[in-house]
């Protein structure tokens, strides 16, 4: 993963980090609350041996007393040392309760003994830790075995006492707090990324790049008002969906598929939005000049005549089982270079139809007098109607629904077409969401410093008037495409005069 990947995913789960960097903040403010404060305070024994005038004898003193550190250091949590302070002070504990509180240390090579009480109370631990001092220098030189002269020859002194703390030793809440807000960000992270490794779905062109190793050719914004208009590109032309699909044709015409130009628009899934990306590519592109045949060849669950608004009770099924001719079925549309030919009845073997050699011969007739043929096909994984029938086209086109088509879907549709030996030309991610990490605009290239707006009154009431335009074309068309009596080549306007 990259560093952007990085960025993306902090974005995209911003709120999960923040919620629990907020929840590791909150379990650490209880945590401290709830503790009961402990205040330390600390006393100070000289240790020193009696006697002895000349250097030689001091030296030697010397290390006899650091010899014997650790062991006075081991003599403070015993009962000979605590028993007297419990007594002296009063207290309501044992002198195995109190050793767990109180703790004895010496710096290396020194004779200074350190002892640290702590206590809820700031008052009480000082008094405490003064009494332990004056107990050991009591009672070690009473342990040590006496000298000529019949005293001992250690002698503790103690030189620093034990005053009340000012301030708790714990619980410490600066830092309390700070690894209560670090443990809660990490594990935001952490949830963050592993929700990203472990999330399936395609969300980015270049996820779909790698499974299926073919090239992105456009990307559709999400429009929450989809249904009411599929026909966007004719509906609001001077929207920015509608010029998403303007765009689309455009790198479409560069694609280079060795002269042919019939291309199969698929999923993997139902509900990607194929049929209105294959209306609204051939709406597009007959907008821009183009000699453009549309035709329904999903003999399942047909779409193009219910969206388009025409007679769809005849169509490509009769045309294959030799009931109808082209010209008796196929439909100009919209005013434009742009005809229809619906899928008719649905037949009880749709793919046997559209493997079908007269399935042959049609692309062919077709792909000679139009510029782009463009077949709606049914989903890859449901039925093998599209892979049987991009075998007989230039190419397939996939389309990809931003955060609903999973790898896994989109894999095995991948390798539905391999398996048949068609070619996957691109695909088209639709349903690209316009806000956030994955937005349309952002992450997809299309910014240039346009901003997603509604529609200006005036291009609303143009698209209206060539929707009511639309209404009013002809039906059908008199003439045959093999009598060479319908020709695309001539305008609209005039095959409406003929007939």
């Amino acid at each position: 993963m990259e560093l952007s990947d990085y960025i993306r995913i902090l974005r995209k789960s911003w709120l999960v980090i923040l919620l629990l960097t907020v929840l590791g903040l909150g379990g650490a403010t209880a945590f401290t609350l709830t503790r009961t404060p402990v205040y330390e305070s600390s006393s100070t024994v000289f240790v020193s041996t009696q006697g002895g005038t000349t250097t030689a004898e001091l030296q030697q003193g010397s290390t006899f007393t650091q010899a014997r550190i650790n062991t006075y250091l081991g003599l403070v949590a015993t009962p000979a040392i605590l028993e007297p302070v419990i007594s002296s002070l009063g207290l309501p504990t044992t002198a195995e309760t109190l050793a767990k509180s109180v703790k004895a240390s010496a710096a290396l090579n020194s004779t200074l003994i350190t002892l640290t009480v702590s206590d809820a109370s700031a008052d009480r631990a000082a008094e405490v830790a003064n009494a332990i001092a004056e107990s050991l220098s009591t009672v070690v030189p009473q342990l040590e075995p006496a000298v000529d002269g019949g005293s001992s020859p250690v002698r503790l002194t103690r030189v620093s006492e034990a005053q009340p703390a000012a301030q708790p030793s714990s619980p410490n809440v600066l830092l309390n707090l700070s690894l209560g807000l670090i443990a809660g960000l990490a594990l935001g992270v952490g949830v963050a990324v592993l929700r990203t490794s472990l999330d399936n779905r395609v969300r980015a062109p270049r996820d779909a790049a790698q499974i299926t190793g073919a090239p992105a050719i456009g990307a559709i914004a999400f429009d929450a008002k989809a249904k009411e208009r599929p026909l966007i590109v004719h509906a609001d032309p001077l929207s920015p969906r509608a010029e998403s699909f303007r765009a689309l044709r455009t790198n479409l015409q560069f694609l280079d598929m060795g002269g042919r130009s019939s291309f199969v628009v698929t999923s993997s899934i139902p509900s990607e939005g194929k049929s209105t990306t294959t209306i609204n590519l051939a709406i597009a592109l007959a907008d821009a000049g183009k000699r453009v045949a549309l035709l329904d060849t999903d003999l399942r669950k047909p779409k193009v005549a219910e969206y388009l608004g025409v007679e769809g009770g005849a169509g490509l099924t009769d045309v294959l089982i030799g009931r109808a001719k082209v010209n008796e079925v196929m439909l100009p549309w919209g005013g434009r270079s742009l005809y229809v030919l619906p899928a008719g009845k649905i037949p009880p073997n749709p793919s046997e139809l559209l493997g079908s050699q007269q399935m042959t011969v049609l692309l062919e007739m077709l792909e000679r007098d139009f510029d782009v043929v463009l077949c709606d096909a049914p989903p890859l994984l449901p039925v093998t109607d599209a892979a049987i029938l991009a075998r007989a086209t230039s190419g397939a086109l996939m389309v990809v629904a931003a955060g609903k088509t999973t790898k896994h879907q989109l894999t095995g549709a991948t390798e539905a077409l391999n398996t048949v030996g068609a070619k996957l030309a691109g695909f088209i991610m639709s349903m690209v969401p316009t806000r956030g990490p994955d937005s349309y605009y952002s992450g997809y290239g299309y910014g240039y410093g346009y901003g997603y707006r509604e529609v200006p009154v005036k291009a609303t009431r143009f698209a209206r008037k060539k929707a009511k335009s639309a209404e009013d074309a002809p039906v059908a068309a008199e003439v045959s495409l093999d009598e060479l009596g319908f020709s695309p080549r001539r305008t609209s306007r005039e095959a409406q005069r003929e007939a």
